[in-house]
């Protein structure tokens, strides 16, 4: 009787539950690549539950309308390139020594909502502190508010490497840090470190294929991982069913890590064309960052912004990523949405949707490789990534048809995740 009794009030329930119908002046159709006037979303719960020509209107009193029929309603958008936690600042380095977890985690809170107010409702976190994991499970709790978040905790590196943690510090202090920590020398300790990760809570994997602009170690582009260490990752990535980023600048590095079997390459600066033809022919996807090296570029012109090993390599980076982005996609590399944002302020996500545009990118496609290419990537092209029915009912809009104004889409306004409104 007591469950009869529960299933009857979960019924009603959901007969009264609040169904919103949105009205769009143009609705992007991602799928397609087109925009749609005049169309009704109407969204029960958590998913769309249908999508109609015209603007519908509500027979049940307790559905609301949200009229939207002055703006451009898109899916939420997806940036595969994040660092959830901090954002850069000349005092990074130190804040390495004095800033406690905790206090990086309480700052990660407005990082969180200032993304998804940005539009951007899914992020791939491309590593941190492990800070990354907690804050994507208060999320999902409901605990705190922020993008849906899939991390990979530690990125992985090399002794010396990009993302060994220790570059810069004084040898009492750098010690020999280990696959637990992000850094491994040979086959075992990379897969090793992928278990760690695994066993960490982590969703995704990052190495860095080759050195970096950002630390504390003279060359930017020399490969840093073996074949057979990158084989190594990737195969146990697979194992547990984790794709594998690779942040990689330098051409050799970059096609190590697309012939051991990564599933993206972020940055690619001295992308050549032979690395071109590799990632067509392996189906990999490039994320150019192209704010982020811009961003670096102009910092590194302020006189003590970064450290002295830094500077010459973010001159010599940065500005080269936007052209490079061009090169690939008129060779027809396929190219995903990142930004790198937290090398820049979060919640700037959406001028990587004007550069890449001003690189030979139309806005459609560069719309298209925010939602439906992404969420492909992430495995998730059932679920997000479109306005359809059935899916998650992730939905942003602009004022303006970006289309006609690209700029329009660093103003957002309106944002819905999961059906539940965080700006309107």
């Amino acid at each position: 009787m007591k469950k009869l009794l529960f299933l009857f009030s979960m019924f009603c329930m959901s007969i009264n539950a609040q169904d919103y119908y949105i009205h769009a002046g143009k609705l992007f159709d991602a799928e397609k690549g087109k925009m749609l006037n005049d169309m009704t979303v109407i969204v029960s719960g958590n998913k769309i539950k249908e999508i109609s020509k015209g603007f519908k209107t509500p027979n049940r009193l307790e559905d609301k309308v949200i009229d939207l029929s002055n703006s451009t309603v898109m899916p939420g958008f997806i940036d595969l390139h994040v660092h959830i936690e901090s954002e850069y600042n000349p005092e990074k380095y130190l804040n390495t020594f004095t800033a406690e977890e905790s206090e990086m985690a309480f700052s990660s809170l407005k990082f969180a909502k200032r993304t998804l107010m940005a539009g951007f409702t899914t992020v791939r976190d491309l590593g941190g502190s492990g800070v990354n994991i907690s804050l994507r499970n208060a999320i999902n709790k409901g605990e705190v508010i922020g993008p849906r978040i899939f991390t990979a905790g530690k990125a992985i590196g090399t002794t010396g490497g990009h993302a060994d943690p220790t570059n810069g510090w004084k040898k009492s202090l750098a010690g020999d840090p280990g696959p637990q920590q992000g850094v491994i020398n040979g086959i075992d300790d990379a897969r090793k470190a992928v278990r760690q990760r695994y066993k960490d809570g982590a969703d995704v994997i990052k190495i860095t294929a080759t050195g970096g602009v950002m630390s504390i170690a003279k060359n930017g582009q020399n490969p840093q991982f073996t074949i057979d260490e990158i084989k190594a990752i990737c195969e146990t990535a697979k194992d547990y069913d984790m794709i594998v980023a690779a942040h990689a600048h330098g051409d050799e590095g970059i096609q190590r890590a697309v012939k051991g079997g990564v599933t993206t390459i972020e940055h690619g600066t001295l992308l050549s064309e032979e690395s071109m033809r590799l990632m067509i022919e392996h189906g990999t996807y490039y994320v150019p960052t192209i704010t982020a090296g811009k961003e670096v570029a102009a910092n590194a012109k302020i006189p003590g912004y970064y450290d002295e090993l830094v500077v010459p390599k973010a001159l010599a980076i940065g500005p080269k990523i936007q052209n490079t982005t061009s090169k690939a996609y008129q060779a027809g590399v396929n190219i995903a949405f990142g930004s790198d944002a937290g090398v820049f302020p979060h919640g700037k996500n959406a001028k990587e949707f004007i550069y890449m545009n001003e690189a030979g990118i139309p806005v459609i496609e560069c719309l298209q490789s925010a939602t439906i290419i992404n969420s492909k990537i992430l495995s998730l092209e059932n679920e997000i990534g479109q306005i359809k029915e059935g899916f998650i009912a992730d939905i942003v809009a602009t004022r303006l048809d970006p289309t006609k104004d690209v700029k329009t889409l660093e103003n957002i306004i309106f944002v819905m995740k999961e059906g539940e409104v965080y700006k309107n």
